[in-house]
């Protein structure tokens, strides 16, 4: 403790320290604020410095002078300085050093002035009083003190006991028993009693308690009886009272004893009235006798005090008792009864009235007004807690009032007002959690009591619903014994009841679900989702057994439902990490049947999914899926029939009737309330934008370390909902709304990160409405009903409504892109559907054949009611009628939209680069993206590539575009995920459906593809389609063309099965399966395909059981179809008819051949302007001339010499078979590639046969003639002076040139090793694509090439080692002009890619490439040879009678060419028969 007097000021006490003190003493003595402190500051500061006077640092008289000063300013400077003294004597007495004792004994001599003697007296020792000399004996003085004290405390002077003084007691009792009715007061009776315990000795003690025990026996008088005591109180002691109502609870603490209740209500009053301190009274009752007091206080009203008791109790301790409860609940009804009278009794409601305690003035204040609940009731109720159960009337009031608030809560205007009534709301808030839901749970199944409280949980946002039943299940069973054992017995009764539960026992046991549920819902729902999670087959009897649950039940089970949903705890894999967890299936499941079937609200469970979204988590979309499915009706499969496609392109009636596998009618109410919760919490668009978002998100973000097939199916699972969501928003919302929500295309995309076909998925039908009100309002504004002007109105509509989309899209790509499509092509193409393209005619008939049968049926059903007979046929042909109506209506929609891009099509390809550069960008930006989107676009992508063509659009090649399609499917196939590669499938079925009518009949190819420009072989330079009869590709050529593609599946198939890479093997089996219609044709290639297909099924059998089961069933379905393929050469002519025009230009595996005339093909020239075009003719055609000349004077030594080399090839062939048959078959092995493969697929040769294998080679190498190697070399080097001299000629005819020398040295080779010297020194044939060829044709016949021409038709068979060689091996570029391998002109920036696939494609054709097609035996070798002789025959013959046309000069007619070719084939068949 601090020094108050310095030491300092002793020293200087005369000159400062004496000025010091005062100034202290004084300070002390003005701070009036603390006077506790300040006495004892100024206590201490007296006695520090009488310890200076006693240790002799300073003066008696000068310690006296200054307490002296001090008493001019404080009044009580004596009794301090009595109290120091008393202190200081005691201290002083214990030590041995008289010098100090003396020194105090002389300052308190000098300090007797200050002092009086009475207070010394009192507060010093006798020995100092002694030697003070204010008393003579010290002895005397203690005994004298002892005596006085006994005659004051100790002498009996009162009688306390009845018997001591009968007679007053008995005049007592007589005046507090008489009648208080007339002018007795409190004060006259207490006057009287006064006088009874003077004249008789009363003990007022005893008086005090026969006042209280008369009171105990007339509490109807309690206003007099608590004025008297507290009038008597005032003659004695505070503590009085509590003593003797103390002694008064102690009688009756004996365990067998029990306190009267009349006690209990006296010492209530007595609190209540404050005439006793509860604190001071507190500590004599007991446990029991507390909780007596407790329902004493509440029952009179007094709440303070109970609240006060209530609180040094456990939480809900004291309300657990029924009696505390009821009168708590009693004291609530009496404070709320006015403002429940006026706000909560329901309309037309009576009610009873409360009745008001006696005590009204004491009692809580009644609330009048919803701020006046706070002060008590909130209070009352948070005290209560649980027990509320007690009293149902008062739950439902409280629940009344509660929905009265917040109807005011919600119409709430001034901000003040608004403030309280959030803190209002947040009370309630806490009343519901801590009180409602606890007593919920103690009723007794009262399912009134849920329904009230729902109506009142309604009012509040699902949040605050969310978190209130989170709270009930998860912490609020935990504080409460009552509560724990009402959970445990309805796990137990809710085991009991699901063990029982199946399809035949739904209503009795629901039954027992709704009666367990109207108390416990958390706890039942907990206990029943975790056993759907585990058997999914209690999904639907589960779901049937929740129709007797209240509302706010089914509100529970939605919140019960989300958080199961998101239990951490829970994986939502498998454990092989390539699947969904079946828990999270079978919840999704559940979760759309339940929500189907039950008016249960969606907003939380939707706004959970958009949070997942946000999250980038995919995995819940399953639920949005479910949902959409159940509610809606609208179910995204990949399963879909050929007969639902159609029906799904026409209206919403037929899409109801017949596009689902489930009826849309009866769904309407669940849409509805779907439709309703995605409104009133604006998810819609966010829900859309953020699937869109996340389906990349799938790839690049949450598919980090996931398995490639998990990361598939969540990107299917992200993108079909997205589809499937879609398409509910825009069948289901109004027009207004939609269009209110999405935005347009370029804030799509731009702002939103929308990818473009999700974008103008969600657009589509916007403009859709867009269109069809302006068409309206046009029509509206100028009444014509001409149907030219209403076409006129309609395309006038169009090109208002679509103007903005074509402004908006050209930010979407570079602008290097509409160099060659228009932002209008490209915005029709997206804008449009199948509704605008076709009318499904066949649909409406079925479906309205189906309506027809079915009235039938009605009528012949007997047993069913006239009424219902009449109301079924009403609703058949009312449906029958809408069917008709809106086939007439989308009939009209098609004819106008028709007309529409008939008007449009002139400016859609502007083309400014090349038609091929075109084709790119339509199937890179428009096909390709749109046909993986859903099943229909698969269907619309294959229409729209039809109707370009129908409508003859310019700058459009059909050719090249079926081309681009077909001939290199390995990529768009591999990068594909399970659905996408069946939609990419159905395109290509659309595709070939459209293929093979063309191929299956002359007649329609001519009708729909002759004088087509798509048809034209030439590819002119931009802005020329017309051309005559000759540049088109004729009936036969298309043949080949179309067999050209069919291998081209053919080659990708094979490739993707043997990659063995799981992706590539699935997509590949879905594809053809979906493709097997109209693919495989030929039976060469359908055997080679079910080769792999097999291999396929024997080595993922035990691997992989999906692909073995994918395999298994193609394989199957091949198998079926084996009957319906045809031999190569009746699918096409391997030789392909004579024409009058220039060579051939041979493409692709079918050997195709396309005429053409006196013009540009290469795309190098097509990029030249044209002006500069006619003087490019010229500088070709002089080159022509000379190359023709030259390459004459090739062929005939070429001819001569190859003569005598095969038939020296061939005699040496003929030895070694003879003697040296198994030699051979080695040889083949080791020469052929296909042979190869089979090799490979059986056992491994041993090293000693490689060994002979290679000497045999050898041995046949040494015996090829010296002169045929040398003729080789001439051959070799003429070959590589000529391209010399060509130079700037175009590079193809110097291809065909080392095509025909290639072949002439194959067959101076023996066969067996003429595939080994190819691979090692021979120089590669690369065969290039007739739509992509860089050759020049000529007016002219050049004999030599068309001899050529000939020779390679043959060798180019799919049949023929060569063939397969050549085309497998087309992955190499040609020499000249930049043209790549797969017939295709790639943009710059696919280069890489290009060369990778080069790279690849060559490596398939050594090693992989030959097993595409079934393997020859040595029989059907032979006779390949022979075919193959006769053909080169017949080949001389007609190339003479070509040179002869060719030197007359004259060009053959069409008449001519038919002769010529018939012809031709006789002179074939001569040349084979001769060589047989």
């Amino acid at each position: 403790m601090a020094t108050m007097v310095p030491a300092d000021w002793i020293t200087t006490w005369e000159k400062s320290g004496k000025t010091e003190f005062l100034k202290l003493c004084r300070m002390l003595t003005e701070n009036k604020g603390h006077e506790n402190v300040t006495f004892k500051d100024i206590q201490q500061a007296f006695y520090e410095l009488s310890c200076y006077v006693i240790q002799g640092n300073l003066k008696h008289d000068h310690a006296s002078n200054v307490f002296s000063n001090v008493t001019e300013f404080r009044n009580d400077v004596p009794s301090i300085l009595a109290d120091v003294f008393c202190i200081i004597d005691i201290e002083t007495g214990c030590l041995e050093e008289k010098s100090k004792r003396d020194h105090f004994i002389k300052l308190v001599l000098t300090c007797l002035h200050l002092i009086s003697e009475k207070i010394l007296k009192e507060r010093l020792e006798p020995e100092t009083l002694e030697t003070l000399g204010l008393i003579k004996q010290s002895q005397q003085f203690s005994q004298k003190s002892v005596k006085i004290k006994t005659k004051l405390f100790y002498k009996q002077q009162k009688f306390n006991l009845l018997r001591e003084e009968n007679e007053g007691y008995a005049k007592l009792i007589a005046e507090l028993g008489q009648d208080f009715s007339g002018n007795i007061t409190s004060d006259l009776l207490l006057e009287n009693v006064k006088f009874l315990i003077g004249c008789f000795n009363l003990d007022p003690n005893r008086v005090l308690d026969i006042i209280l025990e008369v009171y105990e026996c007339r509490p109807e008088h309690d206003e007099f009886f608590v004025s008297l005591i507290q009038s008597f109180m005032c003659l004695c002691e505070p503590e009085t009272l509590c003593h003797i109502l103390g002694f008064r609870f102690k009688f009756y603490q004996d365990p067998s004893g029990e306190t009267p209740s009349s006690l209990y209500r006296v010492v209530a009053v007595l609190l209540q009235h404050n005439v006793t301190d509860l604190e001071a009274f507190y500590i004599h009752p007991h446990d029991k006798q507390k909780l007596g007091l407790l329902e004493a206080l509440l029952k009179i009203g007094d709440w303070h005090h109970a609240q006060d008791i209530m609180d040094q109790m456990p939480l809900f301790y004291a309300t657990t008792q029924k009696t505390i409860a009821f009168a708590l609940c009693q004291l609530i009804h009496v404070t709320i009864e006015p403002l429940y009278r006026r706000l909560g009794v329901p309309a037309g409601a009576k009610g009873s009235p409360v009745v008001f305690l006696q005590n009204k003035r004491v009692s809580p204040k009644q609330v009048q007004n919803f701020e006046d609940l706070r002060e008590e009731v909130f209070s009352m109720l948070s005290h209560l807690g649980p027990n509320l159960s007690h009293d149902a009337i008062l739950f439902a009031k409280v629940v009344r009032l509660g929905k009265a608030f917040m109807k005011k809560f919600h119409s709430a205007g001034s901000n003040e007002d608004k403030e309280k009534m959030e803190i209002l709301f947040s009370c309630l808030l806490s009343i519901t959690d801590q009180v409602l839901l606890p007593s919920l749970t103690l009723m007794d199944c009262n399912a009134c009591m849920s329904e009230e409280l729902w109506g009142m949980f309604k009012t509040f946002p699902y949040q605050y619903r969310y978190h209130l039943y989170g709270q009930w299940k998860n912490e609020t069973y935990n504080n409460h014994p009552h509560l724990i054992k009402a959970k445990v017995q309805t796990v137990d009764r809710a085991k009991y009841i699901m063990k029982r539960l199946t399809k035949e026992n739904v209503k009795p046991s629901g039954r027992q679900i709704g009666k367990l549920s109207h108390s416990n819902p958390t706890i039942l729902f907990e206990y029943i989702l975790s056993q759907i999670q585990k058997y999914d087959n209690l999904i639907t009897p589960v779901v049937d057994s929740l129709k007797y649950l209240t509302s706010l039940n089914y509100d529970v089970l939605a919140y019960c439902i989300i958080e199961a949903l998101a239990n951490p705890e829970k994986e939502k894999m498998k454990h092989d990490d390539t699947t969904i967890s079946t828990w999270l299936q079978s919840l999704a499941c559940f979760c759309g049947a339940v929500f189907r079937k039950y008016p249960i609200e969606l907003a939380g469970l939707l706004q959970y999914v958009a949070n997942q979204l946000k999250a980038g988590k995919s995995f819940d979309l399953l639920i949005l899926k479910e949902v959409i499915q159940k509610m809606a009706g609208i179910e995204i499969t990949e399963e879909m029939t050929v007969e639902q496609l159609e029906a799904m392109t026409g209206g919403e009636q037929l899409k109801a009737e017949g596009g689902y596998f489930g009826q849309i009618r009866n769904t309407k109410k669940s849409s509805q309330r779907l439709k309703d919760a995605l409104l009133d919490h604006d998810l819609a668009l966010p829900l859309c934008i953020l699937m869109a978002q996340q389906r990349d998100g799938v790839i690049f973000q949450e598919g980090g370390e996931k398995h490639l097939k998990l990361v598939g199916k969540l990107y299917d699972q992200c993108h079909d909902t997205l589809v499937q969501f879609g398409g509910f928003l825009a069948s289901n919302l109004i027009s207004e709304d939609y269009i209110k929500r999405v935005p347009s295309i370029d804030v799509l995309c731009k702002e939103y990160h929308t990818p473009h076909d999700a974008a103008f998925f969600l657009s589509r039908p916007m403009y859709a409405h867009h269109i069809s009100s302006k068409y309206d309002e046009l029509k509206k504004a100028e009444k014509g009903n001409k149907q030219q002007h209403k076409l006129h109105k309609y395309i006038a509509s169009c090109e208002l409504v679509m103007a903005p989309v074509h402004e908006a899209v050209i930010s979407l790509h570079v602008s290097k892109v509409w160099d060659d499509i228009s932002p209008q092509f490209y915005a029709t193409f997206w804008s449009l559907t199948m509704y605008d393209l076709a009318v499904p005619h066949n649909s409406y008939e079925r479906e309205v054949h189906k309506l027809k049968v079915q009235m039938k049926a009605i009528d012949d059903n007997q047993e069913m009611p006239l009424n219902k007979k009449k109301k079924e046929k009403e609703r058949c042909t009312a449906l029958q009628d809408k069917l008709l109506e809106e086939e007439k209506k989308q009939m009209e929609h098609v004819q106008r939209v028709l007309q529409r891009v008939k008007l449009e099509k002139d400016n859609w390809l502007l083309a400014k680069s090349t038609k091929n550069e075109t084709i790119t960008k339509f199937l890179q930006l428009c096909i390709f993206p749109r046909c993986i989107f859903s099943a229909i676009d698969a269907v619309y992508c294959s229409h729209f590539v039809e109707l370009i063509h129908q409508q003859k659009t310019p700058n459009f090649s059909t050719l090249l575009c079926y081309d681009r399609v077909f001939s290199d499917i390995i990529y768009t196939v591999a990068s594909c995920t399970e659905n996408e590669a069946s939609r990419y499938g159905r395109f290509l079925c659309y595709m070939l459906t459209t293929v093979t009518k063309w191929h299956s009949d002359r007649t329609i190819y001519e009708k729909e593809c002759c004088n087509y420009p798509g048809f034209l072989t030439i590819l002119r330079t931009t802005g020329f389609d017309g051309g005559n009869k000759a540049d088109q590709l004729d009936y036969e050529n298309f043949r080949h063309v179309v067999h050209k593609w069919h291998y081209k599946l053919t080659k990708a198939s094979v490739h993707c099965l043997e990659t063995g890479e799981y992706t590539h093997v699935r997509n590949i089996l879905i594809v053809l399966t979906k493709i097997l219609p109209w693919y495989p044709k030929v039976l060469n290639l359908g055997q080679a395909l079910e080769r792999r297909v097999h291999k396929i099924c024997q080595e993922e059998k035990e691997k992989r059981p999906d692909l073995y089961a994918l395999a298994m069933g193609y394989s199957g379905q091949l198998k079926n179809r084996k009957l319906s393929m045809v031999p190569e050469n009746e699918f096409h002519h391997k030789d392909p008819p004579l024409r009058n025009v220039a060579a051939s230009i041979q493409n692709g595996a079918g050997g195709v051949g396309l005429t053409t005339s006196l013009s540009i093909t290469t795309a190098k020239v097509e990029e030249t302007c044209i002006g500069d075009t006619d003087k490019l003719k010229d500088n070709i055609q002089c080159s022509l001339k000379k190359l023709s000349k030259t390459a004459s004077t090739a062929s005939k030594m070429t001819t001569s010499n190859e003569n005598n080399v095969f038939n020296r090839s061939i005699k040496d062939s003929e030895k070694e078979k003879t003697a040296k048959e198994k030699e051979k078959k080695e040889k083949i092995l080791s020469t052929f590639p296909e042979v190869k493969l089979f090799v490979k697929e059986s056992k491994e040769k041993s090293k000693d046969n490689r060994t002979n294998k290679d000497e045999k080679t050898r041995e046949i190498r040494e015996k090829i003639p010296r002169c045929d190697k040398e003729k080789v070399k001439k051959e070799e080097k003429a070959s590589k002076d000529e391209k010399c001299k060509m130079g700037g000629v175009d590079s193809k005819l110097i291809i065909e040139k080392e095509r025909e020398k290639e072949i002439s040295r194959e067959r101076d080779i023996p066969k067996e090793i003429k595939g080994k010297e190819i691979m090692k020194g021979g120089e590669k044939i690369t065969v290039v694509g007739f739509l992509k060829s860089s050759g020049f044709q000529m007016e002219t016949l050049d004999p030599e090439k068309e001899q050529k021409r000939r020779k390679l038709d043959t060798w180019l068979s799919p049949l023929h080692s060569s063939t397969v060689k050549d085309n497998l091996c087309d992955g190499k570029e040609s020499s000249g002009k930049g043209y790549s391998n797969n017939d295709r002109e790639f943009p710059q920036d696919s280069t890489k890619r290009l060369k990778e696939e080069n790279e690849t494609t060559s490596k398939h054709c050594r090693n992989e490439s030959p097993s595409d097609f079934p393997h020859l035996n040595e029989k059907e070798k032979e006779k390949n040879k022979s075919k193959s002789s006769g053909k080169e025959k017949g080949d001389l013959v007609k190339t003479e009678k070509i040179e002869k046309s060719t030197s007359s000069g004259k060009k053959e007619s069409r008449h001519d060419k038919e002769k010529t070719e018939k012809k031709e084939k006789r002179e074939t068949t001569g040349g084979k028969e001769e060589k047989k």
